[in-house]
């Protein structure tokens, strides 16, 4: 097959074609690039789990152009809900809510439910628009590895594979959205992202944080949504990550690079440091960078052949949370506390 790269604004109609048409285009928003089908195609949908080599029970997300255009996918939003929706979207959320009929099984893991989301980027809106129909789309990357957030990650693992790359530029976000169940009694916080559990309480003071967030769901469970049971965001590289004070996870590392010192080792770090006989890539100085430049560092270590990542964290406020959210993810969940 072969990939069309296209421009983020002459050829929004040849995009918007193509998911008509059945095809498969990535395309950026404000959090990462997504892979997006027709909402409203079970063969398109299919099309995307063979694309990216995803488990058929692992859902999709229902991107929208406007945030009215929710209940045509959704019903039995409940005044929690629309004030999550009226606050956040577009933005970096994803709500929950319970399916109409128009949007395949395949779409929503067989669960009857659906994860709804419209962007703050006006690239993806504008595509949105443009496909005439609710899309479909997980992260653009290969299934388990770090998501993209340029165009550049997207043709990396998916050239050949899809039918377009919209080259929208960097996501300013650098983590998928922040998702929300809002079919419970209690609004559940089921994936962080850059809508933090405070910026949520604050209009919803009654809400929770899923066990899962920092765990893995099991075996026998059924995930409600994307990036909670299975193996996510890892690199070739084998991750640990090294939480603690600041002081003490830097001894740690450099301890544990001198006992790895025959493999190739690169250090993720927040901190004035200096680990000798690594690679360091800068994650940035607080969280909300950190989120930004997490998945890029991943897959730069790749490109650089290193064996061995050491991720130093430390404080999970705020962004903190997502950013936590993902290293234990891409570390499977391998932590040494200090």
């Amino acid at each position: 097959m072969k990939t069309l790269i296209l421009n983020d604004s002459t050829d929004i109609p040849v995009a918007g074609r193509i998911i008509r048409d059945g095809g498969l285009v990535a395309f950026p928003t404000e959090t990462v690039y997504g892979l997006g089908a027709s909402a409203y195609s079970d063969t398109a949908a299919k099309k995307i789990y063979a694309a990216k080599g995803r488990p058929s029970d692992n859902p999709l997300i229902v991107h929208i152009c406007d945030a009215a255009k929710l209940c045509d996918v959704a019903r039995d939003v409940s005044d929690a809900a629309k004030t999550v929706i009226d606050r956040f979207m577009p933005g970096p959320i994803t709500v929950i809510l319970k399916k109409k009929a128009c949007i395949p099984d395949s779409v929503t893991g067989g669960l009857g439910t659906v994860g709804i989301r419209c962007p703050e980027n006006p690239v993806a809106r504008e595509f949105i628009r443009a496909a005439g129909v609710p899309v479909a789309a997980p992260s653009a990357n290969i299934s388990g590895k770090p998501s993209p957030t340029s165009a550049r990650h997207v043709i990396d693992d998916m050239m050949g594979k899809i039918d377009a790359v919209i080259d929208g530029g960097d996501c300013t976000v650098g983590l998928e959205s922040t998702i929300v169940d809002m079919t419970a009694d209690i609004p559940v916080i089921l994936r962080p992202g850059a809508v933090t559990y405070d910026m949520l309480k604050e209009v919803i003071p009654d809400i929770l944080i899923d066990k899962n967030i920092l765990d893995t769901v099991a075996d026998n469970e059924a995930p409600k949504c994307p990036g909670t049971k299975y193996k996510h965001y890892s690199p070739d590289a084998d991750v640990f990550v090294i939480e603690g004070e600041k002081e003490k996870v830097q001894v740690k590392i450099k301890e544990l690079i001198k006992e790895n010192a025959a493999k190739r080792v690169g250090v993720l770090f927040m901190y004035d440091a200096v680990y000798d006989d690594a690679v360091m890539l800068c994650a940035g100085r607080d969280n909300k960078e950190y989120a930004h430049n997490l998945f890029n560092a991943l897959r730069e270590f790749d490109r650089l052949g290193i064996e061995l990542v050491f991720a130093e964290f430390s404080d999970d406020t705020g962004y903190g949370l997502a950013v936590k959210n993902r290293l234990y993810k891409a570390a499977g969940h391998k932590v040494i506390y200090v």
